[in-house]
């Protein structure tokens, strides 16, 4: 359905060719938006080829190709001039270790949040950036009050990961830092969106790290990722939930996107109830030291109209897409 704001509006998404960005570029699509897709290699048609074919069904000139380096202010200026908005997706993701903490995640994060945000006030026209943060800015943050359900106000430990090697939430909280004080400085118009662990139906020919960690559990990892979750969330509800915060004027500040805030224990069982043929394992009850479990986590998201998906759906369709792709039999 096309919205009354997206009539002739043109929006950059950074990070297009990935498993959230293609999803984001079909909503964006769907909803009118002329859409340029950053992606960091415009040669390489494993970038290209399932944005292009999105496009197929959306009519002539709705989607164009624009490199982004996040490292290259120029490209990025490029992509950003005539904009409207822009969705600062693209930041590398792993849970894995990294041997080269710095250029591998740190560098790429931070100095790539700033120079999108420098290349959206240069355009001139940018009257909103969504940034994609994620849970990883919240949690691990040992320091947050016991019992309590953690919320916007709660960030990542960066004391705790450098001194327990936990990367990427590092470079997830300071890039989002670097973007409020970047915002704040030069009366740019930010909002954060911070989801959980995004499962669901796959675009992209490849796989990424969180339906690669949902694969893992379904062949038999025990891996509990202690510092790495706060709880699932579909696909489609993220692309969605950054449509909402672009739309809404009233939107503002950071939004938690999670089905539910859980431990991973809690959505193994489940993915073990609904699918009793995969090896599964039984795990510890508390798989994340001190998360209060919240039935609802997205409030500032549902207040602004987003229906959630319920962890059922998250799960099948999951399965579904990493079944059809032959990732899993």
């Amino acid at each position: 359905m096309a919205s009354r704001e997206a009539k002739g509006e043109t929006v950059l998404v950074t990070g297009a060719s990935g498993f959230f960005g293609s999803t984001l570029v079909r909503g964006l699509l769907d909803r009118g938006y002329t859409v340029r897709a950053g992606v960091l290699n415009p040669d390489d048609r494993a970038e290209t080829d399932h944005l292009l074919a999105l496009a197929a069904g959306a009519g002539e000139g709705r989607l164009s190709i624009f490199r982004c380096d996040l490292l290259d202010g120029a490209a990025l200026a490029d992509a950003a001039r005539g904009c409207s908005g822009v969705f600062h997706l693209a930041s590398p993701c792993t849970v894995d270790p990294v041997k080269d903490h710095l250029n591998q995640l740190m560098v790429p994060a931070v100095e790539g949040t700033r120079n999108v945000l420098r290349a959206a006030k240069a355009a001139g026209g940018v009257r909103r950036v969504v940034v994609t943060s994620s849970i990883s800015a919240i949690v691990p943050s040992p320091g947050w009050p016991a019992g309590e359900v953690r919320d916007e106000r709660c960030w990542t430990d960066i004391d705790y990961c450098e001194k327990n090697g936990v990367w990427y939430p590092a470079s997830k909280t300071l890039a989002e830092k670097a973007a409020w004080k970047f915002a704040e400085e030069n009366g740019l118009d930010v909002v954060v969106v911070n989801p959980g662990t995004v499962l669901g139906p796959m675009i992209p020919p490849t796989i990424n790290a969180s339906m690669a960690m949902f694969r893992r559990l379904l062949e038999g990892c025990t891996e509990e990722y202690a510092d790495f979750f706060m709880g699932p969330v579909h696909v489609e509800d993220v692309a969605l939930a950054h449509i909402l915060v672009f739309e809404n004027p009233s939107a503002s500040g950071r939004h938690i996107c999670v089905e539910s805030i859980c431990h991973w224990s809690d959505f193994a069982a489940k993915v073990a109830e609904i699918y009793p043929n995969y090896k599964v394992p039984k795990l510890p009850k508390d798989t994340q030291p001190g998360l209060v479990r919240a039935e609802v986590g997205s409030k500032k998201l549902i207040a602004l109209g987003l229906q959630v998906s319920p962890m059922e759906k998250i799960i099948r369709d999951a399965v579904e897409s990493l079944k059809s792709r032959g990732f899993i039999s």
